[in-house]
C-alpha cells in the first residue's frame, strides 16, 4: 500500500506562511484526514509537541522518506475559523493554480500580528474610606508623588496613566510602589481601530413593495427547510436590490449567523455603509485596501470574535473570519474587479460559492446587468432567478438618447458634446439638478503622436503607448513610469507633436470652457489616491456642493442621488471596441448601470448616450434596457465562437526577460498539451508584449468541460517543473475577465 504524506503548516502567522512541512499520515488516520484540520505533530530536534493545519495531502514526499516524522493524532474538536480558511485555499490552488503558499496569502491577508490599541488606567483599590489617613502618613513621610496620585484618585476614583504621568508628573516606579501596597490597581482596556468613525443613527426598514416581500419569502422557507442556494438576483437598475439585500441580512442574524457583503469599488463604500449602518448600527464594519495595516488587523478580529455582524468591502473582504457564516452578498456581480488579478486568478464570485458549501450558508448574486454566465446558470437551474421588474417607489426608467458622432461632426460642431447633452446640460444647470458625466478612461488624453512622421510616444519597459497628464507629464499606466512631455518629436524632431484622445482631465477643460458657472468634480484614479478621498468628493456631491460629478467607471456604480436628473455618456466606443471577446457585454452592462444613475428621485431623468457605432446591439439593448435581447445576441455569438460561458478557457502566461528563451518555452509547452490532446489556439505574442522589460506570450487552451482544463494546468505545472527554467514564469487564468 502506498504512504500517504499531509503537508503542514506548524503556525499561520504571517511569518510561517513561507514553509511547509511533509509528515506521514498514519495508517489509522488515513481515512480520516482532511486538508484544513488541525494536527498534533513531532517539530523539531527535540520533537517537541506542536499543532499544525494540514494544507494538502499527496502520495510522496521531496526527500528522504525515512526521515518523515509521523503525525501524532487529529485535534477532532478543533474546527476553527483557520481549518475552514485552509480548506478554502486548498480549493483554490487546485482550481486556479498557483502554490499553496500563495493561495494562503490569500485567504489570510491580514494574519500579520499588529499591537492592539489599548488605554490604562489607574483605579483606587482600597476602600475610600481609607484613604485620607494613608493620605496624612503619605504627606508625613515627605512621600509627595504618593500623595499627589492618592489625591487625585480619591477626588475622580479613575484617571487615565496619560494624565497621572504627563498632568500629575507621576513616574512608573511610584505606580509600581503603590501596586505591591495594595493602593491601586492599573485596567487596560483594549479597544478596536475604527474605520467607520460616524455615530449610527438607526431607522425603520423601508416597507418592502409587493416584488421584494415575495423574495424574501421564499428565502425565508429556504431558511426553515435548511436549503442554501445561490441566488441570482436581477433587478432593472433602481428596483431596490440593496433592500433585498438588507431584509435577507435581517434574516440570517437573527439565526444569530453574520455576513458578508462585497461591492466591487472602494467608492461604492460611503454610500454602502451608511445604508447599512441606518439598518444595523455599528454591528457594521468595512474591509479594503485603503485601510491602516491595524484597521484591517482590527477588523479581522472583531469578525472572528463575533463582534460585527455584517463586513462590508471589495474582493479581499470575502475571507474574513465569520464564526458562523450565514449569507454573501455580491452586489453588482457583474463586474471584472471581482477577478483577482495576481496569482492565484481566482473569481470572488466561484469562490464565494464555493465558501459557502464549505460554510453551509446562502449567496446572493445582485445586478441589474448580470454576467452572461451568471444569467446561464439561473436559466438552467443552477442558480435561483430571483426578478425585480420595476423601480422602487415607482420611480420611471430614464428617457435615453443615442447620439451618432458622426453626424454632429458632419454637421461641424467638434465639442465633445453633442447638440443634444450640451442643450439638456444648460437646462439642468438653470433648474439647479444634477449631472453626471460619464467617461470610460483617466488622464487628459489618449496618447501622443508625432503629426509629421506618425512616431507614438511609448514606455521604455513597456509596449504600450503613454498618456498624457495635465500637468505637462507622460504616465505608463502598467508600470509607472514618468517622463516630461516633449517639445519636439524625439525620432524626426519635428515640433508638430500633440495629444490624441480624450481623458477626464480634458473633458473637465472642456466643461469649464463650455459652462464656467458649473461646479465640477472629477472622480478617477488620480483624484481618489488619498485615504478618504472618494467620500469625500461623493460626500460633496451628495450636499450639492456641486452641479456636474465627472469620472470614470467608478461613477455609475450603484450610486444614488435623488437630484440627478441627467447623465452623459462622452464616448460609449471606448470599450465597445477593445481587443477582448467580452467587450460588447462589458460596454452594455457599463451603459445600462450609467443610464440607471438618472431619475432615481421623484424627478424624471433623461441620459445621452454618444456613439460613432449607434446601431450595434450592444448600445441598442443598454439605451432600451432590455438585458434579454441583449443575453439573446451575445449567447448566439459566444456560442459561435466557442466562447465561455458555452464552452471554458483556459490561458497560461508565460514570462522572462529574454525574448528567444519565452518564445521557445512557449512552443515547446504548446506542442505538449496538443500532443495531450487539447484544443489548443497559440502560442503567441501578448496584446502588450512587454512590460517591466519582461517579455510575455500566450497560450489558450478551450473546452466543453471546465474539470479538463484544471487536468490541463496540471499536466502543464508537471511539465514545466522538468524543464528547470529558473527565469521564465507562469501563470494561469481560467474564463479570463481581461485580453491577454
Amino acid at each position: 500500500m502506498e504512504n500517504l504524506y499531509a503537508e503542514i503548516i506548524i503556525d499561520i502567522s504571517h511569518e510561517a506562511l513561507d514553509r511547509v512541512f511533509g509528515y506521514k499520515v498514519p495508517f489509522s488516520l488515513r481515512e480520516h484526514i482532511r486538508v484544513g484540520q488541525q494536527v498534533a505533530v513531532p517539530f523539531g530536534r527535540g520533537n517537541k509537541e506542536r499543532k499544525g493545519f494540514v494544507v494538502g495531502l499527496s502520495d510522496s514526499v521531496d526527500y528522504d522518506e525515512r526521515k518523515v516524522k509521523e503525525i501524532l493524532r487529529i485535534e477532532a474538536d478543533k474546527v476553527t475559523a483557520e481549518s475552514k480558511m485552509l480548506a478554502l485555499a486548498y480549493w483554490i490552488r487546485e482550481n486556479y493554480g498557483s502554490t499553496i503558499i500563495q493561495a494562503l496569502r490569500t485567504v489570510l491577508p491580514v494574519q500579520e500580528k499588529i499591537g492592539r490599541k489599548s488605554d490604562r488606567w489607574i483605579e483606587l483599590k482600597i476602600d475610600p474610606v481609607h484613604g485620607p489617613a494613608l493620605l496624612d502618613e503619605y504627606f508625613g513621610r515627605h512621600y509627595t508623588a504618593k500623595a499627589r496620585l492618592l489625591a487625585a484618585l480619591l477626588d475622580q476614583k479613575k484617571i487615565s496613566w496619560e494624565q497621572a504621568s504627563k498632568g500629575l508628573k507621576i513616574s512608573k516606579s511610584t505606580v509600581d510602589a503603590m501596586i505591591k501596597e495594595d493602593v491601586i490597581r492599573v485596567v487596560t482596556e483594549y479597544y478596536y481601530r475604527n474605520p467607520n468613525p460616524e455615530r449610527a443613527v438607526v431607522e425603520n426598514p423601508v416597507p418592502l413593495n409587493e416584488e421584494q416581500q415575495a423574495l424574501i419569502e421564499q428565502f425565508k422557507e429556504d431558511l426553515l427547510a435548511d436549503r442554501r442556494q445561490t441566488y441570482l438576483l436581477h433587478g432593472v437598475t433602481g428596483s431596490g436590490k440593496t433592500e433585498v439585500y438588507l431584509a435577507a441580512i435581517e434574516e440570517v442574524i437573527r439565526r444569530g449567523q453574520q455576513a458578508i457583503v462585497l461591492i466591487p469599488e472602494i467608492a461604492l463604500t460611503y454610500q454602502t455603509v451608511q445604508r447599512f449602518t441606518r439598518r444595523f448600527g455599528n454591528r457594521v464594519s468595512i474591509l479594503n485596501s485603503r485601510l491602516s495595516k491595524g484597521e484591517k488587523y482590527d477588523q479581522w478580529l472583531r469578525a472572528k470574535e463575533g463582534d460585527v455582524d455584517v463586513i462590508i468591502g471589495p474582493r479581499s473582504a470575502l475571507f474574513v473570519p465569520f464564526p458562523n457564516l450565514g449569507l454573501i452578498v455580491i452586489d453588482e456581480e457583474h463586474e471584472g474587479s471581482y477577478k483577482s488579478e495576481q496569482t492565484p486568478k481566482y473569481h470572488a464570485r466561484e469562490t464565494a460559492i464555493q465558501k459557502a458549501k464549505m460554510e453551509h450558508a446562502s449567496v446572493i448574486l445582485g445586478s441589474a446587468t448580470p454576467s452572461v454566465e451568471s444569467y446561464r446558470n439561473a436559466l438552467e437551474g443552477t442558480y435561483q432567478l430571483w426578478e425585480l421588474t420595476k423601480r422602487a417607489k415607482d420611480a420611471l426608467l430614464p428617457k435615453v438618447y443615442i447620439e451618432d458622432l458622426r453626424k454632429e461632426l458632419q454637421s461641424g460642431n467638434r465639442s465633445i458634446f453633442s447638440r443634444r447633452l450640451h442643450k439638456l446640460m444648460e437646462d439642468r444647470l438653470a433648474k439647479g439638478e444634477q449631472i453626471m458625466l460619464f467617461l470610460n478612461r483617466r488622464g487628459y488624453a489618449g496618447f501622443v503622436s508625432c503629426r509629421s512622421c506618425g512616431h507614438v510616444m511609448e514606455c521604455p519597459h513597456c509596449d504600450v503607448s503613454m498618456t498624457y497628464h495635465r500637468e505637462g507629464r507622460l504616465k505608463c499606466h502598467y508600470c509607472g513610469h514618468e517622463q516630461l512631455m516633449p517639445k519636439t518629436c524625439p525620432e524626426c524632431g519635428s515640433p508638430l507633436i500633440g495629444t490624441f484622445g480624450l481623458g477626464t482631465q480634458k473633458a473637465e477643460a472642456a466643461i469649464h470652457k463650455e459652462f464656467p458657472e458649473a461646479r465640477v468634480l472629477r472622480m478617477d484614479m488620480d483624484t481618489t489616491r488619498r485615504k478618504h478621498s472618494h467620500e469625500e468628493i461623493l460626500k460633496a456631491f451628495s450636499k450639492g456642493e456641486a452641479d456636474i460629478l465627472l469620472g470614470t467607471q467608478m461613477i455609475v456604480k450603484g450610486h444614488d442621488y435623488a437630484n440627478v436628473t441627467l447623465v452623459g455618456i462622452l464616448a460609449a466606443d471606448l470599450s465597445l471596441h477593445a481587443n477582448d471577446y467580452r467587450a460588447g457585454e462589458r460596454t452594455f452592462q457599463l451603459l445600462t448601470q450609467a443610464a440607471g444613475r438618472a431619475g432615481r428621485g421623484r424627478k424624471s431623468g433623461e441620459v445621452v448616450i454618444q456613439t460613432y457605432s449607434p446601431q450595434n446591439y450592444s448600445i441598442q439593448a443598454a439605451a432600451s434596457q432590455d438585458y434579454q435581447e441583449f443575453y439573446r445576441q451575445e449567447i448566439g455569438y459566444r456560442t459561435l465562437m466557442k466562447y465561455p460561458p458555452i464552452w471554458q478557457m483556459l490561458v497560461i502566461f508565460l514570462t522572462g526577460e529574454e525574448e528567444k528563451k519565452v518564445g521557445d518555452c512557449s512552443r515547446k509547452a504548446a506542442d505538449m498539451l496538443k500532443n495531450k490532446g487539447f484544443l489548443v489556439v497559440g502560442p503567441g505574442e501578448a496584446t502588450v508584449a512587454k512590460v517591466k522589460d519582461q517579455y510575455r506570450q500566450v497560450i489558450y487552451i478551450k473546452d466543453e468541460e471546465y474539470q479538463n482544463l484544471v487536468r490541463a494546468k496540471d499536466e502543464m505545472e508537471q511539465w514545466f517543473e522538468k524543464q528547470d527554467e529558473k527565469r521564465i514564469f507562469i501563470y494561469f487564468d481560467f474564463n479570463p475577465m481581461n485580453s491577454y
